[in-house]
């Protein structure tokens, strides 16, 4: 069977937009953890625009949101260095990004369900009971640590992605999109990292129109939430609800799409299985409808489950600036193993009885 997924580094435009979110609520978190965040986030070119409602304590001047956006694309690597090496009609530097800020108050007909959930939704989780992929899909683990190593290697651009295609458990095809300036002379020494983070023997492609050296939002327009499949699970698993990235953690968006892998990892564990685990909530209400199931459809529970938010922005750690962190590899997984959610179970007397 024929299972893939793909993975895109920091340095995608659609990914520069989730992080300059998750950066900017992580700097209102750090002075106000009660602060209510939905910020989408658009670049294109030097251009960014924010749009969104916050509820804070915090207020930042227009001049302040500037700078913070321009420090996020920054820290992801877009310096002023970059850009002289690469070139202005190739690449962005953080330095020289222009704001627009589109930013309201969060509505009071939402502030008044905030002892249950923000909205509606429904939301998957899924886990693999795979110590060696920290639970995670294996086709999609493949792809993220090979993303990862040509982002840390400097041997290319910031702007990658690769794609992995396993036959059940051999890997048949790799796909790399890598920026270079040096061309045929730069796919060669990207092939040694490769071949020795995705083991064995298949067929490898690097830049298939053979030249890639515009990049960045230049070469495309980048969106928040555009990335859910690389965020999540690849394409093992369906995705609900909303983007995670761009909201705190009173939004079901971010905090049951938490719960959901949490209780795949629980019942993978429990029953030795791939598992999903399916969640339905509604706005104002704490009680969350709860399905988990393996992968053959047999019912492993199903019932309705007291969830509160607040709980849960406490027990996941959610108060506290960890938001960019959480977008820099993906919400789940070994790079982001010293989270709640991905933190090893420990075995009680309730876990033997569910």
């Amino acid at each position: 069977m024929l299972r893939f997924s793909e993975y895109v580094s920091l340095g995608h435009p659609d990914k520069v937009a989730d992080y300059i979110s998750q950066y900017l609520l992580d700097r209102y978190i750090e002075r106000d953890p009660d602060t209510r965040y939905a910020v989408e986030v658009q670049i294109k070119n030097f251009r960014v625009v924010l749009g969104g409602e916050v509820a804070s304590r915090v207020q930042f001047t227009g001049a302040e949101i500037q700078q913070l956006v321009r420090d996020a694309v920054n820290e992801i690597g877009y310096t002023m260095e970059y850009m002289q090496r690469w070139g202005a009609e190739n690449t962005i530097c953080g330095d020289l990004l222009q704001v627009e800020s589109l930013i309201g108050q969060q509505s009071r007909d939402i502030a008044q369900g905030l002892s249950g959930w923000g909205d509606q939704g429904i939301f998957f989780g899924y886990a693999e009971p795979n110590p060696e992929t920290h639970d995670m899909p294996v086709d999609h683990t493949h792809a993220k640590r090979l993303c990862k190593a040509l982002f840390d290697s400097g041997l290319c651009g910031l702007d990658i992605k690769t794609q992995v295609v396993m036959d059940d458990d051999r890997v048949v095809k790799v796909i790399v999109a890598a920026p270079l300036l040096n061309g045929k002379a730069g796919i060669k020494k990207l092939r040694p990292i490769i071949k020795s983070t995705v083991k064995g023997h298949y067929e490898m492609i690097i830049n298939g129109t053979g030249c890639y050296v515009q990049h960045s939002s230049i070469a495309d327009c980048g969106t928040t939430g555009r990335k859910l499949a690389v965020d999540f699970y690849g394409g093992n698993c369906r995705i609900g609800g909303g983007s995670p990235w761009t909201k705190d953690a009173s939004k079901a968006d971010l905090t049951l799409n938490l719960c959901a892998r949490q209780l795949a990892r629980k019942y993978a564990k429990k029953y030795g299985v791939p598992v999903v685990a399916s969640l339905a909530c509604c706005i104002g209400k704490q009680v969350v409808d709860v399905s988990i199931r393996d992968l053959a459809d047999n019912d492993l529970y199903h019932g309705e489950v007291l969830i509160v938010p607040a709980d849960m922005r406490e027990g996941f750690g959610l108060d506290k600036p960890i938001y960019a962190s959480m977008c820099r590899w993906g919400l789940f997984g070994e790079f982001q193993a010293d989270k709640v959610w991905e933190l090893p179970f420990k075995e009680t007397p309730k876990d033997e009885e569910d």
